[in-house]
């Protein structure tokens, strides 16, 4: 097993300690960060996305692999060139406003993360103003919105309507998701993507920013 292997398996079990120490070992062995980040870190993550889609492992286990990557990109980043770092699109997510709800944000901030991509995590509770605005002030690929209740749905509209008065909406993905979220739904506010889950939606995140 290479020592990539070593450090995708430890990060998936969620050993946080052993990630480290593996990510230390492989930095004294001369080998590339941005490798490092790529095959170990990284794919690790993915395997943990892929398996939560499938229900093969639930919301602590993905806690806990995240906590374990997040503790083996602390290591590597003192070691890594600006040009190393993997940038694969930026996304600006949070709970629309009106809903205070953020495990399935939170849930899908750590699969985008593990995917490479650049997360701005506004929160919850955000106006469709905010989100649009912090689209533009961080040069964002991706919008992704979320709802838990039927109530605060239409505010998805919204962020789509001020993305077409500020000129943005042909240069910005916006997606939406939560329980009450429909396909249909998506397709009735002009929206780009809607997913069922967590590893799905980064899935499809990573899509629109390679796009």
């Amino acid at each position: 097993m290479s020592i990539y292997e070593e450090i995708s398996s430890a990060l998936q079990q969620g050993r946080k300690p052993k990630v480290e120490e593996l990510v230390q070992q492989a930095i004294d062995e001369g080998m590339s960060p941005k490798v490092i980040l790529e095959e170990g870190l990284l794919s690790g993550m993915a395997i943990i996305g892929e398996k939560f889609k499938n229900n093969e492992v639930f919301v602590p286990e993905v806690l806990i692999a995240a906590r374990a990557m997040n503790a083996g990109v602390a290591v590597l980043k003192p070691h890594m060139a600006e040009s190393d770092m993997v940038n694969k699109g930026k996304v600006v997510i949070g709970t629309v406003k009106g809903d205070l709800h953020d495990i399935g944000k939170n849930l899908v901030k750590l699969m985008l993360e593990g995917r490479g991509i650049t997360v701005v995590d506004l929160g919850v509770d955000i106006s469709a103003e905010d989100f649009v605005q912090a689209a533009i002030d961080n040069d964002a690929d991706v919008i992704c919105c979320s709802a838990l209740l039927t109530t605060t749905m239409n505010e998805m509209k919204a962020v789509v309507e001020i993305a077409k008065e500020k000129g943005i909406r042909d240069k910005i993905k916006i997606m939406v998701g939560g329980a009450p979220i429909t396909q249909h739904f998506c397709e009735s506010i002009g929206a780009d993507r809607y997913e069922v889950d967590a590893a799905s939606a980064a899935d499809t995140a990573l899509e629109l920013c390679s796009a």
